[in-house]
């Protein structure tokens, strides 16, 4: 896939780095050189340009680009302005970072896809959400074992937990399964707020939309979700 990250500080550098390594195609973006210079031998592209200028912002590929990551932290006024840009400019997907909670509600308010928390999120699962599709969250366990949050696929819709067998088939166990309720925000605009089910049995029934929360070896969860 084709991502711009727009930000190169400690996150937004580690995140190009490690989607580069995963074989993505990643142009890092920043206005200061010396942090352009740094990445510009360890990711696919590099670029000096303030992405808050919206004709110099004009000459990135956007149109070709699957994901637009806005992960400037240091400047929070730049970091709106950028995310209102790539907004203007109708990104396919924008992922933007929120630095405290009415920074959030802002960026909430601009229906940015998703929204980014550097300081409790790392860029290992980051990286992990955007290579595995459908993959929502994750966290590292010991050893090869992971625990994901995916969409439920169409595949499996309607299907009890007994009839999609994933344990048998993919040696995946779902522990619970999350729907969202739409509830308002401090300005007055919805947001999804995530609802967990309670402990996941063979009568629970899989819904598309819903996020199953899965256990089992990395690999065996992403065999899972790329066959579905």
């Amino acid at each position: 896939m084709k991502y711009i990250i727009i930000g190169l500080g400690y996150f937004g550098a580690s995140l190009a780095e490690k989607l580069t390594r995963t074989g993505n195609e990643v142009i890092g973006v920043d206005h200061k050189m010396d942090k352009v210079e740094l990445l510009k031998e360890k990711i696919s592209h590099t670029i000096c340009l303030d992405a808050t200028d919206e004709q110099a912002v004009s000459h990135l590929p956007l149109k070709e680009t699957d994901v637009v990551m806005v992960c400037i932290g240091e400047n929070e006024g730049a970091n709106i302005l950028a995310t209102a840009i790539m907004k203007q400019a109708k990104v396919k997907r924008l992922i933007s970072r929120a630095v405290y909670a009415l920074h959030q509600t802002v960026l909430q308010a601009m229906h940015v896809d998703e929204i980014i928390h550097p300081e409790e999120e790392t860029a290992e699962r980051w990286a992990k959400k955007l290579n595995m599709h459908g993959v929502i969250d994750s966290y590292e366990l010991t050893g090869d074992f992971s625990i994901v949050e995916a969409e439920v696929p169409k595949a499996l819709d309607g299907l009890t937990l007994q009839e999609a067998d994933l344990n048998d088939k993919y040696s995946v166990v779902v522990l619970t399964l999350i729907t969202m309720e739409e509830k308002e925000n401090d300005l007055g605009v919805k947001a999804p707020v995530p609802h967990t089910e309670g402990v996941a049995n063979s009568k629970t029934r899989l819904t598309a939309g819903a996020i199953m929360v899965l256990y089992g070896k990395s690999k065996d969860i992403g065999a899972f979700l790329g066959q579905n």
